[in-house]
């Protein structure tokens, strides 16, 4: 290109989609560039026994009120549907009294008691409570309301603040589960300010973990803590492709962004970003939320320079540290920091004809502890359970059921399956988990989803190596750095800091300047 485009933005996630919408909108041209062969990163569909289904994010928190906002905006605010509050089960190995009589190393399947926060029961004599760490770990827990007040602000690792509070059994087989279901990584290793934001606080106020448990959801609204979309949440980056559309964004799927450089002064700085495409691939996809045109896997890719006056750069965290490492001295401090280790996980997606499922027998899905026996999976969702709208359209006796598998710190155990060994895992372990026999004869489909490279935003030490990638890009105008990885799990984390990144974008290119409010 001879004349820099206005705004570049590499990666075509919901992030990067969300940033470009908002420079866009102020007539600034937006080109975006992704990697893959179509745009929404992690919030993906796929169809199978002809129905539309997630191969993602499922979900979103209802939190803040900002996804809803942004649901609104986009017009999608008739397509919001509410999950089935049955709620979700465990799947732990028995205790030791029942494993001692049996004789084996058995199982047991319990529903995932209701008044907690991510496992934490507020309530630790309650039955549902007990059922899942007995009488004696109950009454352990029940120390926690003994114990001194602890200071504002002095735990980070959640693991250890649960074990420390309420004991083992309520770390390892109610907390850890849940932990590794929503963030795939171990409680021990998550930060307490990111994961549960005011728990520190409210725990200094009440005198207890139950307390503070307690304190957080009577503070939180009524109602269900998430919701989803009629059709499947790829819808969110079906209606920003066609509002981008409207604005005049370009959208290159397959194209690999190389290296990013800057040249110019601050006042009129000029990137140049190498990219990499495939030789045959389409100039521009017309409908960038489908595969492009894949080139001859002989093809050598065809290789470009875009250049702009402002970038974005909304990829996964490991190839925006790459990619911003060579820009100064305040980027390579960042490569030094201690970041998590990517973690690899497998989704299995299987459609069944199993009317036995028809009574949801372990509510919405399952959760997983990590040594529960005979089960190799981390989580199952029961799709057709959980959301009223594909169980209609999959129709009675016709299930969807959905496993997860890799964990933080562990190999993914898929890695060296097939497809149909993968398939033949997850049958098995459904079976399982569901305890309904499920045999091969009853598979319609199956689809395998691949999710890998992410640094979760979640781990101890979170906010720090955050607040040090914002100070890093302060320092480097023209440029911002958006995503999950640093703005946290989830579209209620992303979306509003996507939003914040776009503004002051625009704000820079419109000559604006930014001032704080009035307090």
């Amino acid at each position: 290109m001879t004349t820099p485009i206005d705004v570049l933005v590499i990666g075509g996630g919901v992030a990067g989609m969300v940033a470009a919408r908002e420079c866009a909108q102020v007539g600034l041209s937006v080109t975006i560039i992704e990697a893959t062969d179509a745009v929404g990163g992690p919030v993906a569909g796929h169809v199978l026994d002809g129905l539309s289904l997630d191969s993602g994010a499922e979900s979103f928190a209802v939190r803040g009120g900002t996804v809803a906002a942004f649901i609104e905006d986009l017009g999608l605010t008739d397509q919001v549907v509410a999950p089935n509050v049955a709620g979700a089960w465990l799947h732990l190995p028995a205790l030791p009294s029942r494993s001692r009589r049996s004789g084996t190393d058995a199982a047991v399947s319990v529903p995932l008691p209701k008044a907690g926060v991510l496992g934490i029961p507020g309530s630790p004599l309650a039955d549902d409570v007990r059922r899942v760490i007995g009488w004696s770990g109950s009454l352990r827990a029940y120390l926690d309301r003994l114990m001194p007040v602890l200071t504002i602000g002095r735990e980070h690792s959640l693991g250890e603040l649960v074990k420390k509070r309420m004991g083992a059994r309520v770390l390892d087989r109610l907390v850890e589960p849940v932990a590794s279901g929503v963030y795939t990584t171990s409680a021990v290793d998550l930060e307490i300010d990111v994961v549960a934001p005011g728990l520190n606080r409210a725990l200094t106020t009440a005198g207890s973990l139950s307390g503070a448990v307690s304190a957080l959801r009577a503070g939180a609204p009524a109602g269900s803590n998430v919701g989803g979309l009629l059709g499947g949440m790829a819808s969110l980056p079906a209606a920003l492709v066609a509002a981008l559309d409207r604005h005049n964004v370009t959208i290159l799927t397959s194209t690999t962004a190389e290296t990013l450089a800057r040249s110019g002064t601050d006042d009129a700085p000029t990137w140049s970003v190498t990219v990499t495409r495939p030789a045959e691939a389409d100039p521009v996809d017309s409908d960038p939320t489908v595969p492009a045109t894949a080139a001859p896997s002989d093809a050598a890719p065809a290789t470009a320079t875009l250049t702009a006056r402002y970038v974005i750069v909304a990829t996964q965290g490991a190839q925006a540290l790459r990619l911003v490492n060579p820009l100064g001295a305040q980027f390579d401090a960042l490569a030094e920091l201690d970041w998590p280790a990517p973690t690899a996980v497998t989704l299995t997606s299987l459609v069944l004809d199993a009317p036995a499922l028809d009574a949801h027998p372990r509510g919405t899905g399952v959760l997983v502890a990590i040594d529960a026996p005979d089960v190799t999976a981390k989580a199952l969702t029961h799709v057709t359970a959980k959301w009223a709208w594909v169980a209609q359209a999959a129709g009675p006796g016709r299930h969807v059921v959905r496993l997860s598998y890799g964990r933080a710190g562990h190999p993914n155990p898929t890695d060296d399956l097939s497809d149909d060994e993968l398939q033949a895992l997850a049958l098995h372990d459904a079976s399982v988990l569901l305890g309904v026999p499920l045999p091969a004869s009853s598979v319609r489909a199956f689809a395998r989803t691949e999710w890998r490279d992410a640094l979760s935003p979640a781990t101890l030490g979170a906010p720090e190596r955050a607040q040090r990638v914002r100070e890093a890009v302060a320092r480097t105008p023209a440029l911002e750095i958006t995503g999950a990885w640093l703005a946290g799990t989830g579209l209620a984390s992303v979306i509003p800091h996507a939003l914040e990144a776009g503004d002051r974008i625009r704000h820079a290119a419109l000559g604006l300047t930014i001032t704080a409010p009035d307090l």
